[in-house]
């Protein structure tokens, strides 16, 4: 099952997914149920194992038992599909694991009380619950209560899909039948076949959360500027960078990624050099500017990919912050004199984002900070920082309509090398 090995291995939901999709040749519509199924367990898991510990004298002991109740409470709880679909299906899946076959009648027994005690469950449900405790506790300490509250909350709601477009985003956004935010993405009304879309095959736009849009438009890229973009893909950002008509750099240190990044440009039309490197190894040349989009926890992307909530620990934090440490002072050695450097993580915690710009400032003089105004950003003063950095949160950019509401949560700084 896709959720137990996620879990057993720590690795990205998306990668694990693209192994079983593989090795049993799924059809797309299947592996798009299944997709959508581990997502929403990994999204409510916190409330789907109060709910089957509450209704068991005893929890099984084989992990997997467990992880094929919540998947079968999910979709009684959180999809629309009928009650006895998700218990015959949670009983078939049983039967064909030669450890798991006997427990047929068990499972049937758990799900059909979920069903029963359906609203029930839904109502003592609290936001923390699918929050694991560590990170409760941090963005309690970092956030406040009700700001942490708020991010929980948001974190159970399906993540809204935005687009960035090359140009004219006011007529797109009507074609598209989306609404243009203010910070310039649009935000498509209904999910829908991506690929059916007008302007998918011509290139006019492509996929990309509103806040992750935001790093690329503050570097403010100019025609014929030599501009790197180091740990590049999967390319929006990049994309961005070349549709402003600079001449862009890519750098990934995975070649599979750095190629996918080439595949969506050449559907978009635009060039850029790539170069499948380690980007503490890129040899210093001068760069009119370089944008940072540094490997992280990603715990603003939790409402995208819910299982990161429970794929990672603080020791990746703080194996990734000193990553992101070594990676700014690469990127001020690469960045001539005058040039612009823009920083940004899609993560939550301080030491990936706030502390990160205070010890790049204190470490580099020959540096500034070139704060952000709301004019850039199309009046949007939320997320502005006293420091005049960006902290995008889940629960910001709220518009009337609850399900389209939110965006990633990102940190973004902004330097300037001081001429010589």
């Amino acid at each position: 099952m896709a959720v137990t090995e996620t879990l057993k291995r720590r690795v990205p939901l998306d990668d694990v997914m693209e192994e079983l999709a593989r090795a049993e040749r799924l059809p797309p519509r299947d592996e798009a149920l299944a997709r959508a199924i581990a997502i929403v367990t990994f999204r409510r898991l916190g409330t789907l194992g109060h709910a089957l510990r509450s209704r068991l004298n005893k929890p099984p002991k084989d992990e997997r038992l467990m992880h094929l109740l919540a998947i079968g409470a999910a979709q009684i709880l959180f999809l629309d599909v009928p009650d006895h679909a998700a218990v015959d299906s949670a009983v078939a899946l049983a039967q064909e694991d030669p450890k798991l076959h006997h427990a047929g009648g068990f499972i049937n027994a758990v799900l059909r009380r979920v069903a029963r005690e359906r609203e029930q469950i839904l109502g003592e449900s609290d936001p923390f619950l699918d929050t694991p405790t560590w990170l409760e506790e941090r963005w309690i300490a970092q956030y406040g209560e009700e700001q942490a509250t708020r991010i929980a909350e948001a974190h159970r709601s399906m993540a809204s899909v935005d687009l960035t477009v090359k140009s004219d985003s006011e007529a797109w956004a009507e074609r598209l039948g989306g609404v243009l935010l203010p910070t310039g993405s649009i935000r498509l009304k209904e999910r829908t076949a991506i690929r059916e879309l007008p302007g998918f095959e011509e290139g006019a736009w492509w996929v990309q959360d509103a806040a992750a849009a935001l790093p690329a438009r503050l570097l403010d890229p100019k025609p014929g500027e030599r501009i790197a973009d180091l740990c590049a893909a999967p390319g929006g950002k990049t994309a961005q960078l070349a549709s402003a008509g600079a001449a862009v750099l890519a750098v990934d240190r995975s070649a599979r990624r750095l190629q996918r990044l080439e595949e969506n440009l050449a559907r978009l039309k635009l060039a850029v050099e790539t170069r499948a490197i380690d980007a503490e190894k890129l040899e210093a040349e001068p760069f009119d500017a370089i944008l940072l989009d540094a490997p992280c926890s990603a715990t603003g992307t939790i409402r995208r990919h819910p299982d990161v909530a429970w794929t990672k620990s603080e020791e990746d934090i703080r194996k990734l912050s000193a990553l992101q440490g070594r990676l700014l002072d690469k990127a001020a050695d690469l960045l001539r004199p005058g040039g612009r450097l823009v920083y940004c993580t899609c993560s939550l915690e301080a030491e990936e984002g706030e502390r990160q710009a205070e010890g790049f400032l204190a470490r580099h003089p020959e540096f500034q900070r070139l704060p952000v105004t709301p004019g850039e950003i199309g009046g949007w003063s939320e997320g502005i920082t006293p420091e005049g950095d960006l902290r995008t949160l889940p629960f910001h950019l709220a518009l009337p309509e609850h399900d389209r509401s939110g965006l990633d949560g990102f940190f973004v700084a902004r330097f300037v090398h001081k001429p010589s």
